[in-house]
């Protein structure tokens, strides 16, 4: 039977009104779906890359350089100096088959040839100019340990005999606060002991020498004729073309690899990762790296793979900062 037209016209009415209430009710009522999409933490995978193609190039303009054999002698501090006061002065003689080879930072780059100097066990700082001593300031009382070595303008060492060259000494009255405060070039900030009121305005001033403000610091008990790794590289901050890849590199003393015919072995960390090994004195570029900070460890261990002792210095982690 068919149903009247009034009727069916009067349920499609209905039918209409009730869909028209379900889509502009209340929105307090009213069900709403969000989907946000949460991408998953970078993961970082490291790799060994070859040497970059920049620094390839570098190479090759240098000429014969790479393969000189830069020799070093510390003139001062000498070994077993007793030093009053908390400036220590390091004054360096090189000499060798230089080939070309002469510390000097290239006033439109900022980089060039110098020389690795390490207070301690703490990072190291760049000389460039060698005629003026360079400064270690506010050094802390007590004994210290100085290790220098020659570099390329990438800070990567050279590994020929005589580049590296350690000496112990010993601090009087280091931190003393009638010194003067000076500045990271070594400009006088202020001194306490001294007015200004007869001093000529009119006279210039010294070029500063290069130095550094050092961290408090200490030496450990270092045995000259044990195996000792020295950590280099990396340090600091990365930038660009600089953060990838990134080279670890490092000096051995009195300790040949096991690739180089030795019993050692070399044990690097980055970050939380597994361990890997470096097995010939050679630097490695790390690849793979993403921005933040990142903490690289590096040890010596010996042909039963356990740490060589030698004043705590043979384990040494730094911190570095990525930006990408």
């Amino acid at each position: 039977m068919r149903r009247p037209r009034n009727l069916r016209l009067l349920f499609l009415i209905t039918s209409c009104s009730l869909l028209f209430a379900a889509c502009s009710g209340d929105p307090d009522n009213a069900r709403t779906t969000v989907t946000t999409t949460v991408s998953p933490p970078a993961v970082q995978a490291l790799t060994v890359a070859s040497r970059p193609q920049a620094i390839l190039n570098l190479m090759k303009a240098r000429g014969e350089q790479d393969e000189a054999a830069p020799t070093l002698k510390i003139i001062s501090p000498a070994a077993n100096a007793v030093i009053n006061g908390s400036k220590v002065e390091v004054k360096l003689d090189l000499s060798g088959e230089l080939k070309g080879y002469m510390p000097h930072k290239d006033p439109a780059t900022g980089k060039g040839n110098h020389i690795h100097v390490i207070l301690d066990n703490e990072p190291y700082e760049a000389y460039y100019e060698l005629g003026p001593p360079f400064e270690l300031r506010n050094v802390a009382e007590g004994k210290h340990t100085l290790r220098v070595f020659a570099s390329r303008p990438w800070h990567e060492s050279y590994k020929n005999d005589g580049s590296f060259q350690m000496v112990t000494f010993t601090v009087k009255g280091g931190g003393d606060a009638s010194k003067p405060t000076t500045t990271g070039s070594g400009q006088t900030m202020a001194n306490a002991n001294n007015s200004g009121a007869n001093k000529d305005a009119a006279s210039p001033s010294p070029a500063p020498r290069e130095g550094k403000d050092v961290a408090a610091s200490k030496a450990g008990d270092v045995d000259p004729t044990k195996p000792l790794l020295t950590y280099s590289r990396p340090k600091g901050e990365y930038k660009g073309e600089d953060a990838d890849p990134i080279m670890i590199d490092f000096w051995l003393t009195n300790a040949k690899l096991k690739g180089d015919g030795g019993e050692y072995r070399v044990r690097y960390f980055v970050d939380d990762d597994e361990a890997r090994f470096i097995d010939k004195w050679d630097p490695i570029w790390l690849s793979g790296w993403i921005s933040g900070k990142h903490t690289v460890r590096i040890e010596l261990l010996d042909k039963d793979g356990r740490p060589v002792e030698n004043g705590g210095y043979n384990t040494t982690t730094r911190t570095i900062t990525v930006v990408k």
